[in-house]
């Protein structure tokens, strides 16, 4: 196996902004309830990488029973992004990230592919200072399936010789569907959900740096 390329997804794998997003689901939710609230946090640490456009027509279908607007479902995305981009942009980086990206970018390919919309995704790479080091940035509405093979066909990119590394379902099923090698990386929200996951994982970059020096 030779590596070339990475695609990395953002949340849980450069930034550890899971739990700023997790936390402002919950808060929207939480005037219908704590019930509901907390089923809206279980299904997003269940779904992440699944977008919010999705999440919101899921759960305003299963607790109101309402077919929502597209403009309704921009509104509920917009107090999202309102609750959510500063946290984001200001929460601590997986232990070495930055550090590894700077070092790899001129040997290696990187792109970004994410569930947060594109629009959002690239402010925050750029405030976070990390958008020269990436060939694309790419997020929702487009899924993570879409962009894979958009970009293997794109940049006329081997299977074998491109990884992805994420921390949702999403990510692996990504992988799995364009054939792509997939590592995990591990944090508390997703311990249960990969509890039978035999594959590459890391914690952080040191022991990332040490998978891919195997491997280019």
């Amino acid at each position: 196996m030779i590596i070339k390329n990475i695609f990395f997804d953002f949340d849980g794998v450069i930034a550890e902004s899971v739990s700023a997003k997790t936390d402002a689901f919950k808060e929207m939710y939480l005037p219908y309830g704590e019930k509901i609230a907390d089923q809206v946090v279980e299904y997003h640490i269940n779904n992440g990488g699944v977008s919010r456009y999705e999440k919101f027509r899921y759960w305003e279908k299963t607790f109101f029973d309402k077919d929502i607007t597209e403009q309704k479902v921009q509104e509920l995305a917009q107090e999202f992004s309102n609750l959510v981009l500063d946290k984001v942009i200001h929460s601590d980086e997986v232990p070495g990230a930055k550090a590894f990206i700077e070092k790899y970018s001129q040997s290696l390919n990187f792109w970004v592919i994410t569930g947060t919309p594109t629009t959002e995704i690239e402010i925050i790479t750029k405030e976070r200072k990390l958008t020269e080091y990436f060939i694309g940035i790419h997020g929702s509405p487009k899924n993570k399936r879409y962009w894979t093979e958009y970009l293997l066909k794109q940049h006329d990119l081997k299977r074998n010789e491109t990884l992805f590394l994420g921390d949702a379902t999403t990510d692996q099923d990504a992988a799995d569907f364009s054939k792509l090698h997939f590592a995990l990386r591990e944090n508390s929200e997703n311990k249960e959900i990969f509890k039978n996951y035999d594959g590459m994982r890391f914690k952080d970059f040191s022991e990332l740096e040490l998978i891919i020096n195997e491997h280019i």
